[in-house]
């Protein structure tokens, strides 16, 4: 495989730089969202999340690790789990895009303070762990299917290319992940150590510093891991070497399948190998792996994983909404693998998986305050929450009020560094000109390809209504084109450039071709709400149907039903569409309760046996944004509603 020696990818803040692909991408010094859901999100996460996850580390031990590492009494006295440092560099990758995002003086001195304790934790050959290696620890690397080693080491080449990205090369993190990065190559190369770490993390790791940094041998180790998995190079286990996707090369395999994390994690490096190396074949198979993820193994809100034991993808149609896992990290994941083959092929349906997993779950994970989280995001919680303590580690919360740490706390900093990083996934740039995925108020001051200036303003209420208006602030001089997302759930759309006629799309993308400074181009989505019916595939939810408005999944929540009421006695009258007063969107409904049910030993009867059941009282019953719930205390809901 050839790599690149040297491109442009310290010089874009973004958190993927490929040298080559379909677009470019806009980095944070070139799109600033200015307003809306994204905008708050952004600010809390500064203002609030960043601090409590490093009060988090702090408390637990898992900061002080590195200190126990550098004073030698690691063995005794090192606490978390086997992968704990990852999340301290989760933490300083968020602190990096914020800080490249928007300078704070207190921040970048936190930032500082932590990555001298991580640095005075490396050993003189460059390897970083405090799990192993030290006296009276295990050997390194004598456990790959469980120790995390090379995932943890690839989260800190992340922070390190995010620290290189936001202006700063030459950044102590950066010097740090380098020579972790020359003791992974030597350790691990051709001639090395030939084995794979059972979290896939350290591939896309690597691809990124070495794009970031301009170094090939970063990018050659990459595809060296991609290729070296799927041919039983680690230990079978009780969930099977599928679970760490150990069990087929990535180049055959015909989905996703295995531990969701891991699974989207794995592709999203092996997209990365694809493009450097110019491999088509490879990339071809990550894209078929994707879609027929997308079409099977997705959940309506874009969560992915419906097993608990095993935190995995289910077989093909395997999606029942009271046990999906549906992981934040995983679609954290996702979101990283569809802006990779976006960027590589373009493609309006992976902007649209980004804006469902990006709406319907990463931004569900959070409370509104920013300090407390979802692990798992269910579809259907049966059961309220009865408390969970403010100053208590979770073991983990799947139930209907978040947890503020975890004992497995990767979604937190996960969280927080998508969040910081947001704007990089609204734009992109190639030849002929710009192109907007996501919609949210922005300023987008770019530079196309040929070094023309374009500058845009997206004004915007979405998602609480449909329409985005483009204000062309200065246009190049030269032929280009404007293009946008429809949204697959916009059954068609209608875009004009200032008093002109309306164009009526489809879905997909439209393009917009040469609007000059000062025109307005308005894009009018259909956001109105409407039902959503499952593939008959699913047997989990026949019979079911869902709501949602624009991009938003939206549920039942029990505080909306009267007392004694729960969600699971609630059915719905399809033959009235759902409708939108003040923003609150309601469905007819009724419940079935009592004298409804019949009073009988065994549940079963004879078809010809079942007497008719009363048609229960008809309300009108609200529903609530699926990212919203659980803010207003324990309570059930449900997304997937039962027929009338």
């Amino acid at each position: 495989m050839l790599f690149p020696t040297g491109h442009h990818g310290a010089a874009t803040p973004a958190p993927v730089v490929p040298s080559t692909g379909r677009f470019q991408p806009l980095g944070l010094d070139q799109v600033r969202i200015t307003g809306g859901p994204w905008a708050r999100r952004q600010e809390v996460n500064a203002s609030a999340t960043l601090a409590h996850i490093e009060h988090w580390l702090e408390r637990e031990g898992w900061l002080g690790n590195f200190d126990l590492a550098a004073a030698g009494g690691l063995a005794a006295g090192r606490r978390g789990r086997e992968f704990s440092d990852s999340e301290v560099y989760k933490l300083l990758e968020a602190m990096a895009w914020e800080l490249g995002r928007r300078p704070d003086e207190d921040l970048e001195h936190r930032f500082g303070a932590i990555v001298r304790r991580v640095a005075a934790a490396q050993e003189p050959d460059g390897y970083l762990g405090t799990r192993f290696g030290r006296p009276g620890q295990q050997l390194r690397y004598t456990d790959l299917e469980w120790g995390h080693e090379l995932y943890c080491q690839g989260h800190l080449y992340q922070a390190a290319a995010a620290r290189a990205r936001t202006g700063r090369p030459g950044d102590l993190l950066v010097e740090v992940a380098r020579r972790s990065a020359d003791h992974v190559c030597e350790a691990f190369g051709p001639d090395g150590n030939q084995g794979v770490c059972g979290h896939a993390e350290v591939e896309v790791g690597l691809a990124e510093l070495g794009r970031a940094l301009g170094e090939p041998r970063y990018l050659a180790q990459a595809a060296l891991f991609v290729d070296r998995r799927g041919h039983g190079v680690l230990a079978d286990i009780e969930f099977g070497r599928s679970y760490y996707q150990d069990d087929v090369p990535v180049r055959d395999a015909e989905v996703f399948h295995g531990h969701a994390v891991r699974a989207n994690y794995l592709a999203a490096g092996a997209v990365d190998v694809a493009v450097e190396s110019g491999d088509e074949k490879l990339l071809d198979a990550v894209a078929g792996q994707w879609a027929r993820t997308q079409a099977r193994r997705t959940y309506l809100t874009g969560g992915q994983g419906s097993h608990h034991q095993d935190e995995a993808f289910g077989d093909d149609w395997v999606l029942p909404p009271d046990r999906a896992y549906s992981e934040t990290c995983a679609s954290v994941g996702s979101v990283m693998v569809s802006w990779r083959l976006l960027l590589a092929r373009g493609g309006a349906q992976y902007g649209d998986a980004i804006e469902r997993a990006l709406t319907n779950v990463v931004a569900t994970s959070p409370a509104h305050d920013g300090q407390s989280f979802f692990y798992a995001n269910t579809l259907h919680q049966r059961v309220p929450a009865e408390h969970v303590a403010t100053d208590e580690v979770s073991k983990r919360a799947e139930a209907s009020l978040r947890a503020p740490w975890f004992e497995v706390s990767c979604c937190p900093p996960n969280v927080a560094r998508t969040f910081a990083s947001v704007a990089a996934y609204v734009a992109t740039v190639d030849d002929g000109g710009v192109q907007l995925h996501q919609y949210a108020p922005a300023e987008i001051r770019a530079a196309l390809p040929s070094g023309e200036a374009v500058a845009l303003d997206v004004v915007t209420s979405y998602p609480d209504d449909g329409r985005v208006e483009v204000h062309v602030v200065d246009a190049p001089p030269s032929d280009w084109t404007l293009t946008l997302r429809v949204p697959s759930w916009s059954p068609s759309a209608r875009v004009r450039v200032g008093d002109g006629p309306d164009r009526v799309v489809g879905p997909g993308s439209v393009e917009v071709p040469g609007p000059r400074s000062g025109a307005v181009v308005t894009l009018d989505l259909d956001a109105a709400p409407r039902f959503v019916a499952p593939d008959p595939h699913i047997d989990a939810v026949r019979g079911c149907v869902a709501v949602q408005r624009g991009p938003e999944v939206l549920c039942l929540e029990s505080v909306d039903l009267d007392a004694g009421h729960g969600v699971d006695d609630v059915v719905v009258d399809a033959s009235v569409p759902p409708w939108e007063v003040d923003g609150t969107v309601y469905v007819r409904a009724g419940t079935l309760r009592g004298s409804d049910v019949a009073d009988v030993a065994w549940p079963y009867a004879a078809t010809d046996d079942v007497a008719p059941r009363p048609r229960p009282e008809l309300r009108d019953v609200p529903l609530v944004p699926y990212h919203d719930w659980a803010n207003r205390g324990p309570a059930t809901m449900r997304v997937w509603l039962p027929l009338l």
